[in-house]
């Protein structure tokens, strides 16, 4: 009787089980498909209408400053539509083969592509292939905006079901190839065909249209203006797909793989545009999350561009005066180049960029973003101070020694071979204290300045770079823009912000598809932020960073690597964080050359017409104020307008009476000397012995090319 009952039992519970798990099933099937039907009905709620005429492709979108004000339009520079007679057999069979195998056997929507997309994404861990269809991507370009959705991957599939019924195979290959980007500014098959080759369509060779097909997954990296070896293999690759396909023999395959690149850069519609290198990055920063697609449909993209500030930058670094000696090199460029960065350090908005000091063809090199340099002393609040407040609870006033000192093989020197004994930290950041950086570094540990750093957006390798990072030495290098964003923390209390260029991106009937919500978050305590702060202060009061001295408004530093290679100045007043850089493309000495020389003084000049200071004649300097010193300015209330705004500190905002400490930059000039009985700490010179320098520029170098004079 047990027995039975406990089998009855026992046929009870997985009774129970089954209607548990029927129930659940049932319930989860519910759930899918009500969430299906929903967003189904919310994407045919609010599909766009149906405009054939959108399959053309005509309105460009457009670029607007912070104010709203238009400054750019993009999209249709370059483009030379095809008749559809125009496309031969090999053209559409390189590019079905490379982006739709079965584009002549689907509906618009390929399931079985989809299927094996996923199958293949599942293998690999990762997004490896597409499973759109040409149908698709046409419906997305020519309807859609360039969000990434599911709502709009619905409607997607919706738009190119009804291409497919009102327009042939052929009619749809031929508005897409007429619509696609192929890089290089060239919008469509026939100006592809021109820029690249200077052909017309129709005689395209098998090689040729093989390349341009594989051009389109990936535009700026298979450029065989740019990267060469990227595109052969790339149309190497098209031509094994056609080859699968059928559509070439063996023989066509072997000899098109072996046709070599007869590029022929054939003539484009060339027009200026106004603010160059800053609107070349807003373009890098739409295709990183968009694609191409941005370019059409009369977008209106609205960045956070100071056309104002923006101007005085570029207007300034077009002066040679601002320069050390400069000269042209082998390659035409002027040099040595130059970087500029301003930024709203409550928000992350970008003001102004210039990324060089000429901007010759579009998309160029763009300094202000791309060039990796050694950040010398500049790095020093960053790397060494900020975690020694933050992690060993120093101040501005906590007393330090400035001493001979070594670390295993490493013996970092003051400028001079010379030290001043104790120091507060304050005067040791002002004057730009090699040891003094150093040691902290070492006091705080490499793990932790290194997780302090990374929370400021900047990256440095504990084993690579060592306690040399103390002093800018830094195997990946630094760009401008980073430089700014972390500086910024500094002035705004303590946050991260995530530069932005764009603050959102509004459709033609008034729908806003992207709202700039920055990454943001608290990298140190306000304390820390405060105390970095107030040092940052003083360097430009009475330390390295007097030529950047505005009335009492500006906090910054100084940098010089070894040899002047690398020039600095990072600093803000109120509402504005700046950055300028100096240097060579391929680093070389610059004599006599020093951060808060030309670079403080650049960044004043931009920083006073932002403001809207002048100059006024300068008071008698105390014979004790060993820096260079300049005319105090007329300073206004409120500190000229928006990027001043704010109360000067009362009494220097507890910034030590200039003359107290003779301080002087990284590198002297010979009028601001102290003393020979002034022990007078920087950055080691030119001719220090090398197991004296600290290895600041770790990055191999190449030979740099012969200079020949200017015109």
């Amino acid at each position: 009787m047990r027995s039975t009952g406990r089998k009855i039992n026992r046929g009870r519970k997985r009774l129970n089980l089954r209607l548990a798990a029927l129930l659940a099933g049932g319930g989860l099937f519910l759930f899918l498909a009500a969430a299906t039907g929903w967003l189904t009905y919310t994407a045919l709620r609010d599909l766009p209408p149906w405009q054939p005429g959108n399959l053309q492709l005509d309105t460009p979108s457009t670029l607007c400053t912070a104010d709203g004000v238009p400054f750019a339009t993009l999209g249709t520079r370059n483009y030379l539509p095809v008749a559809r007679e125009e496309l031969t057999s090999t053209v559409k069979q390189a590019f079905i083969a490379a982006e739709d195998k079965r584009f002549y056997r689907h509906w618009g929507i390929d399931t079985i592509g989809i299927l094996r997309a996923a199958w293949n994404n599942f293998l690999h861990g990762g997004i490896v292939q597409g499973g759109s269809t040409i149908t698709q991507q046409l419906a997305k370009n020519a309807f859609l905006g360039p969000s990434r959705t599911l709502k709009r991957k619905v409607q997607e599939v919706f738009l190119a079901v009804q291409l497919e019924r009102h327009y042939t195979k052929d009619e749809i290959l031929t508005f897409y190839l007429n619509r696609v980007y192929f890089g290089e500014g060239a919008w469509g098959i026939g100006a592809a065909a021109r820029t690249y080759f200077n052909k017309k369509v129709s005689d395209l060779t098998l090689g040729e249209a093989a390349l341009l097909a594989g051009l389109v997954q990936v535009p700026s990296y298979y450029d065989p203006f740019r990267n060469p070896e990227a595109a052969i293999a790339r149309r190497n690759t098209v031509l094994r797909q056609m080859l699968a396909c059928k559509f070439i023999t063996p023989e066509e395959y072997r000899r098109a793989g072996e046709e070599p690149l007869s590029l022929h850069r054939g003539a484009t519609p060339q027009k200026e545009y106004l603010y160059p290198d800053f609107t070349d990055y807003i373009i890098t920063t739409l295709e990183s999350k968009y694609g191409q697609s941005y370019l059409l449909g009369g977008l209106k993209i609205y960045t956070t561009l100071d056309t104002r500030l923006q101007q005085i930058a570029e207007e300034e670094v077009r002066k040679r005066e601002n320069f050390p000696a400069s000269v042209r090199d082998a390659n035409g460029l002027l040099q040595p180049q130059a970087a500029v960065v301003f930024l709203d350090p409550f928000s992350g908005a970008v003001r102004a960029l210039v990324g060089g000091r000429e901007h010759l063809v579009r998309r160029q090199f763009n300094r202000a973003v791309q060039a990796r340099r050694q950040p010398g002393s500049a790095l020093k609040p960053v790397v060494a101070y900020g975690p020694a407040v933050e992690f060993l609870g120093m101040t501005p006033q906590t007393a330090v020694r400035d001493e001979p000192v070594r670390f295993g093989s490493f013996v970092p020197r003051n400028y001079d071979g010379r030290y001043r004994g104790t120091i507060t930290l304050q005067d040791a950041l002002a004057y730009s204290v090699n040891v003094v950086a150093v040691k902290l570094l070492h006091e705080v540990g490499l793990k932790r300045a290194a997780a302090f750093t990374r929370k400021l957006g900047i990256e440095i390798n504990p084993a690579q770079d060592g306690l040399s990072a103390a002093l800018g030495g830094l195997h990946k290098g630094v760009t401008p823009l980073e430089m700014a964003a972390a500086y910024a923390a500094f002035a705004n209390g303590g946050e991260y912000i995530e530069p932005t260029v764009i603050a959102r991106i509004v459709q033609p009937d008034g729908t806003v598809i992207e709202e700039a919500v920055p990454v943001r978050y608290r990298a140190m305590r306000q304390e820390t932020a405060e105390a970095v702060a107030a040092m940052l202060r003083a360097a430009v009061q009475y330390g390295t960073g007097t030529g950047a001295r505005i009335g009492t408004l500006v906090a910054g530093k100084t940098g010089t690597t070894d040899e002047g290679k690398d020039l600095w100045f990072c600093g803000w007043v109120p509402k504005l964080v700046g950055v300028v850089w100096m240097g060579w493309d391929q680093p070389r000495p610059m004599p006599r050359a020093y951060g808060g020389k030309y670079c403080a003084q650049l960044w004043r000049k931009i920083v006073r017409q932002a403001l809207g200071i002048k100059e006024t004649p300068a008071p008698p300097v105390p014979e004790s104020t060993v820096s260079e010193t300049y005319g105090e300015e007329s300073v206004p209330s409120v500190y000229g307008g928006t990027y001043g705004e704010g109360v000067a500190p009362e009494n220097g905002g507890g910034i030590p009476v200039p003359g107290e400490t003779p301080g002087f930059d990284e590198q002297l000039l010979p009028e601001q000397q102290p003393p020979a009985d002034q022990p007078s700490p920087g950055e080691p010179p030119p001719e220090a012995p090398p197991d004296q320098q600290a290895p600041v520029n770790p990055l191999p170098e190449e030979p740099p090319p012969e200079a020949v004079p200017s015109p």
